[in-house]
């Protein structure tokens, strides 16, 4: 995540948040929140433009609150960088606020992207090794105290909740139409025209 997060006021003018925008070199500005009980809001340049520069509205008269996204999609900071990049495609959000109780970042895709480790540690391999630890531990388990007992369930739970984990990534990456894209690039064919 983005540590360092710029925030607008929702009675700003859109000009003002441009204006801020540009000052800082961003393409989203959190809305602060009136109180403790509401909630952060995210204008970003499309709001902008969708809302305001298509219909050829003044920017000098429009407010923030008026094209902003409230409530937002908020991320915990304890979440997974897979699970934010599956949230980002289950809701179309491209970045959303990271709040533990008050504001303390934001990510993006470009942070999944360039921030993350996914390149060099996929979380397939991870989950795999998890599941043949939790696999053993099970079997131990049963071994030990038999397949009735609170802690073989318990065992046998975490064992089926990696097997779902596994599945779903797995299915991910076999519905993706660019799998072998790498190796294209690698090695680029001669077109003929």
């Amino acid at each position: 995540m983005t540590q360092e997060v710029v925030t607008v006021p929702d009675w700003a003018t859109v000009e003002e948040a441009v204006k801020l925008m540009k000052l800082k070199g961003l393409r989203s500005l959190v809305v602060d929140r009136r109180n403790d009980e509401d909630t952060y809001g995210l204008v970003t340049e499309a709001d902008i433009t969708d809302k305001v520069v298509a219909y050829g509205k003044d920017p000098k008269k429009v407010r923030v609150s008026e094209v902003m996204t409230k409530p937002c999609v908020v991320i915990n900071p304890d979440l997974a960088i897979e699970y934010v990049a599956r949230l980002f495609a289950q809701t179309g959000v491209d970045r959303a606020p990271v709040i533990r109780g008050d504001l303390i970042g934001i990510v993006s895709v470009a942070d999944i992207l360039f921030k993350s480790d996914f390149l060099t540690n996929p979380k397939l391999p991870l989950v795999e090794r998890a599941l043949q630890a939790a696999n053993a531990e099970a079997q131990a388990i049963a071994e030990k105290e038999g397949t009735e007992s609170e802690a073989f369930t318990a065992a046998w739970n975490k064992v089926k909740e990696l097997e779902a984990e596994k599945a779903y990534l797995q299915a991910g990456a076999a519905s993706q139409p660019f799998a072998g894209l790498d190796a294209a690039v690698a090695a680029p064919q001669p077109v003929t025209v």
